[in-house]
């Protein structure tokens, strides 16, 4: 191995951390309304109903469901750096609409505008542009990590910049976080000089079929789908419990969110250990869903209180934060080799679809039966989804990888994919003349990943 091929290069870094930062400007600015935005709601609009306080909070996943996959075809053709100013910029602007809305129709327009600056697979897609196929895992963990944290700060510093600016100050600082992703992308981002389609990071239309009757894959649509609505429709009653319950006004909720948010990433540890390096993944998942979902019944029959919000939400968070790690995870695992693109392409459909069906669908059971009727919904969803889950195969510890092979012709695909599948390991090849690129799906702990491609890429020269 070459001492290029050991450490990331100062552009992939540059990269990487540029793309992560983008992302959190764009997930602070989709989170930081959810601890206030109800509070917010029932002071500001006259006669507003539960369903429109749903509706509102959870618009933004509705509309970037539908755009998400168009995004990365058109950066395809309009190139990606465009694609996410242009998307950054309706952000912003939807922003701005929510920051003057004087009425919660037009709160939910602007809410809709900022979810259509949907460029998260644009910024996927970038990634593998610009970080070579060895690096590419550690840049995609490195904005993971960043998406996690930034939806951590967002509970902590919505209710700290509510008391400081109200809520519609919030919306003018999520507009300054949209200017501030504009020029990482300008200035901080580094060009992409060779772009190109990637079948790891973008949907092709082409497999949609296929992976819309993947029975594995449908079932973790499904829970990510659940996952999103549960969240989003507990944020329309959780900051009005804690007003009416726990007796805290809105500038004091990060007391429980940020004790809460990092306990939970500490309590989670453990069990992302035990599922990924021992092997016990099906069963720490579904013991995951259970928990969450037990959750929602300690919301209905335990009395709220400060301390026992505390625990509730410490609990629920810990499992949402495991099965928000896992979920892509088994994506991976479980997609086809040269389908991880269109795989997790659906699967972020499927979760943006949640978080506007869960917003709404809690917004109307909080209107007609209150804070109760919205946790036995998410309880039921819970339930379905576990129901749902047991039924899932167990997943081998498999990662997705590529290489170009060069001058690769229809006559060598067989030869090929039979001299990567006799290696101990390998599981899975699909090579693609047209592309000139194999891909194939690895254990790890039986192969060494960037020792396999060095090995391909020098046997080709």
């Amino acid at each position: 191995m070459t001492e290029q091929s050991k450490a990331m290069s100062s552009t992939e870094r540059r990269a990487a951390f540029s793309i992560a930062g983008i992302f959190s400007t764009r997930m602070l600015g989709l989170f930081m309304i959810f601890p206030v935005f109800a509070l917010f709601a029932e002071a500001e609009f006259k006669d507003i109903t539960g369903l429109q306080i749903g509706i509102a909070i959870g618009i933004y996943g509705l509309t970037q469901a539908f755009l998400q996959i168009p995004y990365g075809m058109l950066s395809d053709k309009y190139g990606r750096k465009p694609l996410i100013i242009a998307g950054m910029f309706i952000f912003m602007l939807g922003s701005i609409v929510c920051a003057m809305a004087d009425s919660i129709e037009m709160m939910i327009i602007g809410r809709a505008i900022q979810g259509m600056g949907a460029v998260a697979a644009v910024l996927m897609a970038s990634v593998a542009d610009l970080v070579t196929e060895q690096f590419r895992l550690r840049a995609m963990s490195i904005v993971g990590m960043t998406i996690g944290l930034s939806f951590t700060l967002s509970l902590v510093a919505g209710p700290l910049l509510a008391s400081w600016f109200g809520v519609r100050g919030i919306f003018w600082v999520i507009a300054l976080l949209a200017i501030v992703g504009m020029l990482l992308v300008k200035f901080a981002m580094p060009e992409i000089k060779q772009q190109s389609f990637q079948r790891e990071a973008e949907a092709d239309p082409s497999q949609f079929k296929e992976i819309l009757k993947h029975p594995q894959l449908l079932r973790l649509d499904f829970g990510v789908f659940v996952l999103h609505a549960m969240l989003t429709a507990m944020f329309i009653v959780v900051p009005l419990t804690m007003r009416d319950s726990a007796g805290l006004e809105t500038p004091e909720h990060w007391v429980i969110y940020l004790p809460v948010m990092l306990l939970s990433f500490v309590l989670m540890v453990p069990f992302i250990i035990q599922a990924e390096s021992k092997d016990r993944m099906k069963p720490v998942f579904l013991g995951a869903i259970a928990t969450i979902t037990i959750m929602q019944l300690g919301f209905v029959f335990i009395p709220p209180s400060f301390w026992s919000l505390f625990v509730l939400l410490l609990i629920f968070f810990t499992a949402f934060n495991l099965l928000e790690a896992s979920l892509p995870s088994l994506v991976v695992k479980l997609s086809p080799a040269d389908k991880k693109g269109t795989a997790s392409g659906v699967y972020s459909t499927s979760q943006f679809l949640g978080a506007a069906i869960g917003g709404a669908l809690g917004g109307y059971f909080y209107q007609h039966y209150g804070y109760n009727g919205v946790f036995v919904f998410t309880a039921v969803m819970g339930s379905l989804w576990l129901i749902s889950a047991m039924s899932m195969q167990k997943p081998l510890p498999l990662s997705i990888a590529s290489v170009p092979i060069y001058d690769l012709k229809i006559e060598d695909v067989e030869s090929i994919q039979s001299q990567l599948l006799a290696y101990e390991g390998i599981h899975e090849v699909v090579a693609l003349p047209e592309e000139q690129r194999v891909y194939f799906k690895i254990d790890r702990k039986l192969v060494n990943e960037v020792a396999l491609i060095d090995y391909i890429e020098q046997s080709q020269k």
